[in-house]
């Protein structure tokens, strides 16, 4: 196990923006029609912002990229018609929707005075790093859903950052997306998936069923009808990166094993990791030392095989809820890892079709959140750098980090799904950092 915990030596990336553009349909849009949002997607109207790195290809000029990417984002739209619409409220129901208008998909063309190498380790979140989709988000002054951007370095190598709307795209139609988007940008490639936008496969029932308590789900509050998901308060934290390699997920497994009751219990490497961050996370919080304390911690599960019938692989939306497990902070501290794992195994499997279907009947009345201690949110598997483009495939791929203390991430190494490790990203206040990095440490010691 090893710990970055470095500020990255480089703050400015030197980025100048060279062009600025909209991308339109190449094909007459119907606008009169309009792109339904289930209640998993109303509450996720935020952008978010990912990005692709990219070593030199001397059969590839950088303004080459640049024309075929813009190219691909256009050749796209036949199937991601909605990409050059807004998101506006329904005049009947205010019900967010996208409109589809075209009012244009963003690009842009930017430039780094650094070479790759210069910027530091890429799975380190340098908050720099902003500068490679910011500027271009900031070129449009009416929030396009989609924008990208390509910023070149003077090696050679180039950033592909992208920014989307949430409400469009869950982790996983963004990979399709991307595998779209590269196919698009070869001469002769077809789709690479087509995808489902029959987002009413996961409408709310009329009249709603509500058939389960929903403890892991919060009313939203009055006149916070503008609120999103991931609304919160600013504080100072310290930041660190624990690093597990194969071998160190291994050797939590064996220890797991040791004190196993339930043999059906899934040791997953994300469920050991999980319940490893959740002692330490709420451990680490309990200040006062109140035992009885409870800790509830909050992980996505993809509802797709889940929902009877299952929802298609395309499918093109959100299609994923919180799961959860509960405990006391005495449970967390004395019990086992194998009974905590057992509990998020648990809390998982508790998502079955009904379940679902109840949850998004909650939302259909009372417009909520999720509601945890805290929220571990994973790219460690989506494979954003196994997406193929024409110049190859991203060295890295990684989404723009902004550090909370409530929200704990889990990125790939360089390599991705083949090196088998995972960066586990934790921003705290100081004097909870210090405990749970010490709480972290100890079962590798």
């Amino acid at each position: 196990m090893g710990i970055l915990s470095h500020e990255p030596a480089i703050e400015n990336l030197k980025v100048s923006v060279h062009d600025s553009s909209l991308v339109f349909p190449s094909f007459q849009v119907d606008e009169t029609k309009s792109l339904f949002f289930s209640n998993i997607d109303q509450v996720l109207n935020f952008h978010v912002q990912t990005l692709h790195f990219f070593p030199p290809n001397p059969d590839f000029t950088l303004e080459t990229i640049a024309d075929r990417l813009k190219s691909g984002l256009q050749k796209v739209m036949v199937e991601y018609e909605f990409l050059a619409g807004r998101i506006k409220p329904d005049r009947e129901t205010g019900r967010l929707e996208v409109q589809y208008k075209p009012y244009g998909a963003g690009f842009v063309v930017a430039s780094s005075e650094l070479a790759l190498d210069e910027i530091g380790d890429l799975v380190y979140p340098n908050p720099a790093f902003m500068q490679l989709i910011i500027p271009g988000l900031s070129k449009f002054d009416d929030n396009p859903l989609c924008v990208l951007q390509v910023t070149s370095f003077k090696c050679g190598g180039f950033c592909l950052g992208v920014s989307t709307n949430h409400a469009l795209f869950d982790g996983m139609s963004f990979k399709v997306f991307l595998q779209n988007l590269g196919s698009q940008s070869f001469d002769d490639k077809p789709f690479h998936l087509i995808p489902c936008h029959d987002r009413r496969l996961l409408a709310a029932r009329s009249p709603p069923q509500v058939t389960f308590e929903h403890p892991e789900l919060l009313k939203q509050p009055e006149g916070a009808e503008n609120a999103t998901v991931f609304d919160c308060n600013q504080e100072e934290l310290d930041f660190k990166i624990f690093r597990l390699s194969s071998d160190d997920i291994n050797r939590m497994k064996e220890t797991a094993k040791l004190t196993e009751t339930k043999p059906k219990t899934k040791l997953t490497g994300f469920n050991l990791i999980t319940a490893h961050v959740w002692r330490c996370k709420a451990l680490s919080r309990d200040v006062d030392n109140n035992r009885e304390r409870e800790s509830v911690v909050l992980y996505a599960v993809d509802i797709k095989p889940r929902m009877d019938p299952p929802l298609p692989v395309s499918y093109c939306g959100n299609a994923v809820l919180s799961a959860y497990a509960a405990a006391k902070c005495w449970e967390l501290e004395d019990e086992p890892l194998a009974k905590l794992v057992e509990r998020i195994s648990e809390g998982a499997a508790r998502i079955t079709d009904e379940y679902a279907r109840s949850a998004i009947d909650w939302g259909e009345i009372y417009r909520g959140f999720p509601n945890g201690e805290f929220l571990i949110s994973s790219w460690w598997r989506l494979g954003f750098d196994e997406v193929d483009y024409p110049w190859g495939k991203p060295k890295y791929s990684c989404p723009v980090v902004y550090r909370r203390s409530d929200i704990i991430l889990l990125f790939p190494d360089i390599g991705g799904a083949t090196s088998q490790g995972v960066n586990v990203l934790v921003a705290l206040p100081p004097k909870e950092m210090i405990k749970f990095q010490s709480l972290f440490s100890f079962i590798f010691s």
